[in-house]
């Protein structure tokens, strides 16, 4: 058994954090790659570690003083080496070239990076492992985008001779060598490559809640748990809103079968969420999660036997494109279609976007629809069960929430819904009890 294990921000804050990790490591002999985060908050108010270096960033971009929050950054973690007692291990090194960087040429991905970099230091100084730089093993392409195989290639020759190791999380390196991150969270995706490369048996993610719930514990106090959902599943919920994982982590472990196993650092005992390609077991729930978010607006085109013009649909969706606007979904109708976009994206570009929709589809009406909130119900059990959607519309209509969208694949995974944006939480309460709480 093999064990890729990663740690988030809140799991590595402080000593006392660092020392709950080491527990878990030592626990189990087959957790032999570790790869954590830079330090979270360790109370209520406090500051990410990541928050501050980007303030430093700012700071030194502007070419002014940034030793008063440098130092600040240096306290966090002199304060856990000191509350870890590892005699003889300093990091002054290390912030001595930070503070040579910053003063020279300051690069905005290189110190958001070392949240990071120096929580992996400290961390295998801990526990005694090798240390390996994400930059010399995680890379990204010409155009900045992750390159998987290349970085499989050399990450899995790096692991072969060394049985245990230390890799920090969120960062490689581009094409001429520099430091580059990926998005926020994007420790998650360190994690899966890792597991990818060492052909783990098991890719642990370990954060403060003991894995998925069906609902937003913002929304519906104490939701149920979910024992195991799917890579689809998760991409669902992932990407509408569902924050545990970072959304892209699934995709280097997906194609090799490694399971994800969402883990409490603060209660070990619990056995969390698996995270699983395909499953016989059956979903405890019709539904497995409710995932949303507000401020998305659709764009409706009417047109007279659209159905009959060839490529119609293509011409207002590039209208989209050349504005640089990404599309979340598309339902349609005989004469209609509706594109749903981001409110944010699109609101300063709407006049342009309804220009070129004229210019390149000419439709007969367009109309806008704003103050649009998107719900995904999603689960595997929906497609062997009759009535699910039915049962949707009727517990929102009971709950007076007005449906102005719907949008489903033939998959049967998902069902989207669209309401108001003051409809939101009351619609989540109201699918989540009538699937959970009565079950029917």
């Amino acid at each position: 058994m093999k064990k890729v294990v990663k740690f988030g921000g809140s799991s590595l804050a402080d000593a006392e954090q660092f020392k709950k990790v080491g527990d878990i490591i030592r626990a189990d002999e087959s957790r032999v790659y570790v790869v954590p985060s830079a330090p979270g908050r360790r109370f209520k108010g406090d500051s990410k570690v990541t928050d501050m270096l980007y303030s430093l960033y700012d700071i030194a971009a502007e070419g002014g003083d940034f030793s008063g929050i440098l130092g600040d950054i240096r306290g966090r973690y002199d304060a856990i080496i000191e509350g870890l007692g590892i005699g003889g291990f300093t990091l002054d090194e290390e912030f001595d070239i930070i503070d040579r960087k910053m003063s020279t040429e300051p690069e905005k991905d290189y110190i958001a990076s070392r949240g990071e970099y120096l929580n992996g230091r400290i961390m295998a100084a801990y526990l005694g492992f090798e240390f390996i730089d994400a930059a010399e093993v995680i890379f990204f392409d010409e155009n900045g985008s992750f390159d998987p195989e290349r970085t499989n290639k050399i990450f899995r020759q790096r692991l072969s001779d060394i049985p245990r190791a230390v890799i920090p999380g969120f960062y490689g390196s581009d094409m001429d060598g520099k430091v580059k991150t990926f998005s926020r969270g994007g420790s998650d995706i360190t994690g899966s490559i890792v597991a990818r490369a060492c052909h783990a048996d098991v890719y642990e993610n370990w954060t403060d809640v003991s894995g998925f719930m069906v609902a937003d514990p913002s929304i519906v106090p104490n939701p149920k748990a979910i024992d195991t959902l799917t890579y689809r599943e998760l991409r669902e919920l992932s990407y509408m809103g569902a924050t545990v994982l970072h959304d892209e982590a699934i995709f280097p472990v997906r194609h090799a079968g490694i399971p994800i196993n969402i883990r409490n650092t603060n209660a070990p005992e619990e056995k969390g969420t698996w995270i699983v390609e395909s499953t016989a077991q059956k979903p405890k729930y019709v539904i497995t999660g409710i995932a949303g978010k507000k401020g998305f607006c659709a764009v409706l085109t009417n047109k007279a036997l659209m159905n009959a013009e060839i490529g119609y649909c293509r011409r207002v969706l590039q209208a989209f494109e050349e504005n640089g606007i990404s599309i979340e979904h598309m339902p349609s109708g005989i004469d209609t279609t509706t594109v749903v976009v981001h409110e944010s994206e699109f609101l300063d570009k709407e006049q342009r976007v309804i220009a070129a929709i004229h210019r390149l589809a000419n439709p007969d009406i367009i109309e806008i629809d704003s103050d649009l909130a998107l719900i995904a119900v999603v689960g595997r059990g929906m497609r062997s069960m009759r009535g699910t959607a039915g049962r949707i519309f009727a517990a929102l209509a009971h709950a007076s929430v007005n449906v102005r969208m719907i949008d489903q694949g033939s998959s049967e995974l998902n069902i989207i819904i669209g309401v108001e944006n003051k409809d939101f939480e009351a619609a989540v309460r109201a699918i989540y009890a009538i699937f959970v709480e009565t079950q029917l």
